[in-house]
């Protein structure tokens, strides 16, 4: 009878044990680069002739109608691809729909796959810096992160840091989700509408603007007095609000509250819900401008132009810790203070002076609205700050106190569930009843727009100063 192997115990044991799954470890690393290789260019031959057959019978009516308008099946732009190559990116020829169904000739042969970087033409290929350049050592593809996030007003980082990003954490799991959710994704934001630059939801303005421009606006404005001269006499404080779904049910109903959004200087929109009030209404939303992703780039911006901030809100020590992670960040930022939003009417006066003796150019107050806005509207006139702004729970989340959800379901559109999830004792009414309510609000309003225009002195900024009241 063979006798088992003499176990030696104790750490000089475990060490030989973990040397064995070491050197198996080692033997097996060529074999898995080889896999996780191969796998990726597998999966895109073997979807691409999965799609061209199931899809033969269109391919041949197409490339007959393009023969029949142009002589020619097949036409081609010059793209850059994989290692610098160029590459001839493929679409029937003629007018008409189904051109883009090419494209899968083109991932069958190599060119592409189906997940990758956004195909570049000569001139964006020369354009590339050289830290950018790691996007041209995998193939372009037919989605790209910065598609599917600009699909759903998310794309705050911009193309090169998400290609990047994209390269250096590849791997199948991640191009397979990523090709799942560009399904959805596809459906929240498809479609070509009208993008004005002002929306209308139950008559209040709000400016439909980029991430970009917002944070230059604050910026540029925080330098400026209130007759736009920079340096000149300040007359007052801007005041900017960010507002979501349950913003806009609470203005339905809360008449001062609608006021103040009336009066603000600008109305920016904030959430999916916006995004799909906007597709109900026949229009587009430029960008999801949440306040939450606006934070580390106004800060970064705010750093570079020599701005300071000041953080007013939420429990005692968050509202510092979030600026401490954010100076961490930006070592250029100037924090000019922070304190929470526990203080009674009586401090208030206090509170103010101290904001005002800090001497910063931008405040941010998250005390969740509708009471932040109403609070910075009754005491803009004694404020000294240049632009302020109420922020929400942005504090919690950049303080550590409450995780944010993960980039997948901002993708998704499912920021909202994931709050419900962490905390639906406090969030199922917001959601679960207000999220349809607004929905059912917007359908209201698409059905009787006369019964809510916007003011006669609104402006692209999102400012007007008429109609009071609450909705019927």
């Amino acid at each position: 009878m063979a006798q088992k192997p003499v176990e030696i115990p104790g750490p000089l044991g475990r060490a030989a044990r973990a040397r064995r799954r070491s050197q198996a470890q080692r033997a097996l690393a060529p074999l898995r680069a080889l896999l996780s290789a191969l796998l990726p260019r597998l999966l895109d031959v073997v979807l691409s002739l999965a799609v061209l057959l199931l899809s033969s019978p269109l391919l041949l009516a197409r490339g007959l109608w393009s023969l029949v308008q142009t002589g020619a099946v097949l036409e081609g732009e010059t793209m850059i691809g994989r290692f610098r190559v160029p590459f001839r990116r493929l679409r029937f020829s003629g007018r008409g729909r189904l051109r883009e169904l090419a494209l899968w000739i083109n991932v069958l042969l190599g060119d592409m796959a189906v997940v990758g970087p956004r195909p570049l033409s000569r001139e964006e290929a020369l354009a590339v810096s050289v830290a950018d350049s790691v996007r041209f050592t995998t193939r372009p593809g037919l989605v790209s992160p910065f598609r599917l996030r600009r699909q759903v007003g998310i794309a705050h980082q911009g193309e090169p840091a998400l290609d990047r990003d994209f390269v250096y954490g590849q791997s199948l799991r991640g191009d397979l989700g990523l090709a799942a959710r560009s399904v959805v994704t596809g459906v929240l934001g498809g479609g070509a509408r009208e993008t004005p630059p002002l929306l209308n939801f139950f008559g209040i303005p709000i400016l439909n603007t980029s991430m970009a421009e917002a944070v230059r606006w604050i910026i540029d404005t925080s330098a400026a007095s209130a007759t736009g001269e920079p340096g000149g006499p300040l007359l007052g404080p801007r005041q900017l609000a960010f507002v979501n779904p349950d913003c806009l049910n609470i203005a339905w109903r809360h008449a001062g509250y609608r006021q103040v959004l009336l009066a603000a200087d600008r109305v920016i929109p904030d959430g999916i819900g916006i995004h799909i009030g906007c597709r109900m209404l026949g229009q587009s939303l430029r960008e999801n401008v949440n306040g939450t992703d606006m934070f580390p780039l106004l800060c970064e911006a705010a750093a570079a132009a020599g701005r300071s901030l000041y953080l007013l809100g939420a429990r005692p020590g968050i509202a510092a810790a979030a600026g401490e992670q954010m100076r961490r960040r930006f070592p250029a930022l100037e924090l000019a203070g922070a304190r929470d939003g526990y203080f009674s009417e009586d401090e208030e006066p206090a509170v103010i002076e101290a904001v005002n003796a800090s001497g910063a150019d931008i405040l941010l107050v998250a005390f969740g609205a509708p009471r932040q806005d109403l609070w910075l509207a009754r005491h803009r006139a004694a404020l000294s700050a240049r632009v302020c702004m109420g922020v929400g729970g942005l504090f919690d989340f950049y303080s550590g106190r409450v995780r944010r959800a993960p980039a997948w379901m901002r993708e998704l559109g499912l920021e909202w569930a994931y709050r419900l999830l962490q905390e639906p004792g406090r969030m199922w009414r917001r959601y679960v009843i207000g999220n349809p309510l607004f929905l059912l609000r917007v359908w209201r309003q698409l059905q009787h727009p006369e019964r809510f225009p916007l003011p006669a002195s609104g402006a692209a900024s999102g400012a007007g100063a008429g109609q009071s009241g609450v909705m019927r």
